[in-house]
């Protein structure tokens, strides 16, 4: 069913791709252009969020790419004000960007620690400090975190202490948000991917490990899915167009669990 985002702008934050493949924001930009939205897709990598907005033209779609530090608030003000200049107004805004640093309380630097909180809770506090207001003056609009499995449970088996901490934030973040523009026609609610095969998981083992392991890593994560497969990213973009849409008109302050069974 096309049209479910029929006459909405979508701003998606990380909407490119770490590498050839799907990741989550450019899946989600493109399943909600194919929706009818009119996106503005923003990324860190700018050829990244390129790319991606020609795939959605090429597709005979509508959108802009712009570049965006998610973590710093003049750059997320501008992003926002471009994509208000471009299209008017935002219905939809997605929150993706995000990443993991090993380490517990005591191997882990402070600077990785706070790098860590800020690229996974504080882009998603600044890209709602600027949108909100104009969802505000429209009446309305969806807001969609993405954080993680993580957030609730460990699952991996790796010591993570800011990923964790920084997923659990969000989700609380998110209900915080919901709770205080519910009368505002406002949703906030969260998607919670588990382990999902995507380039930027794929770069982060690449980083550790020769091809080898990497592809000896992927197998291992596959068989900790209950499904004995990884999800994908569309997995998650279907999760977060639901939510986006107004089928989920009633849907708020709550956290949409993608992860084929793993906290089960």
């Amino acid at each position: 069913m096309a049209g479910r985002l029929q006459d909405k702008v979508a701003l998606v934050v990380g909407a490119g791709s770490v590498g050839e493949g799907w990741g989550n924001g450019k899946a989600a930009a493109v399943l909600y252009a194919r929706e009818r939205a009119k996106v503005y897709a923003a990324d860190i990598n700018r050829p990244a969020a390129e790319e991606t907005c020609g795939i959605i033209e090429g597709e005979g779609g509508v959108c802009t790419a712009g570049s965006v530090d998610a973590t710093d608030s003049a750059s997320v003000a501008a992003m926002v004000d471009a994509c208000l200049a471009a299209y008017g107004r935002i219905d939809v805004l997605q929150n993706n960007v995000g990443g993991s640093e090993p380490g517990g309380p005591v191997e882990m630097s402070e600077e990785t620690w706070d790098a860590n909180i800020d690229l996974n809770l504080k882009s998603a506090f600044l890209a709602c400090k600027h949108v909100l207001p104009a969802m505000q003056r429209q009446g309305g609009g969806a807001i969609v975190n993405v954080s993680s499995v993580a957030g609730i449970k460990s699952v991996s088996g790796r010591n993570m202490v800011s990923y964790h901490a920084s997923k659990a934030g969000l989700i609380q973040f998110t209900k915080a948000v919901a709770m205080q523009y519910v009368k505002q026609g406002i949703r906030c609610n969260c998607v919670l991917p588990g382990l999902m095969n995507t380039p930027l998981v794929t770069h982060r083992i690449a980083r550790q490990y020769d091809d080898g392991k990497v592809q000896e890593t992927i197998a291992k994560r596959d068989a900790m899915c209950p499904t004995g497969k990884m999800g994908d990213a569309w997995d998650v973009a279907y999760a977060s167009l639901f939510l986006a849409s107004d089928e989920a008109k009633y849907v708020t302050a709550t956290q949409l669990i993608v992860d084929g069974g793993l906290t089960a």
